[in-house]
């Protein structure tokens, strides 16, 4: 089970790239929330998928009897997901009013800072 988690943490990892590489905002937005559920995914894959008892110590015991669940990286996941949803809102609404002010989304046509009539500065070196 946890191989094809992991195999899943690995799509979800090179579809988020891909679209991060990509000229356009909103396919960069997409990828910043793809790559978001990954690292969530990688997270609780890491924190082992078992069926076990929950971590609640019996009175009369000083340890845990068998495997339990960790509780760890579920608090961790549920604080990341709040934490990565009001980012994808914060980029969202930046996105927006970008493109309401220069009427594109193509990254190549936001630069404002450069003049249109002069040559493009170079790229590389």
């Amino acid at each position: 089970m946890e191989a094809w988690f992991a195999l899943l943490v690995g799509i979800f990892f090179t579809v988020a790239v891909y679209l991060l590489l990509s000229k356009y905002v909103i396919r960069v937005l997409l990828g910043v929330a793809i790559l978001g559920n990954a690292v969530n995914l990688l997270i609780f894959t890491g924190g082992r998928l078992t069926r076990g008892i929950p971590p609640v110590v019996p009175s009369h015991k000083d340890a845990l009897v068998g495997p339990a669940a960790n509780a760890l990286p579920q608090a961790l996941i549920l604080t990341a997901i709040v934490i990565s949803f009001s980012f994808f809102a914060f980029l969202l609404v930046l996105a927006w009013r970008a493109y309401e002010q220069l009427q594109t989304d193509n990254t190549d046509e936001m630069r404002v800072a450069e003049p249109r009539d002069e040559p493009a500065a170079p790229l590389g070196y």
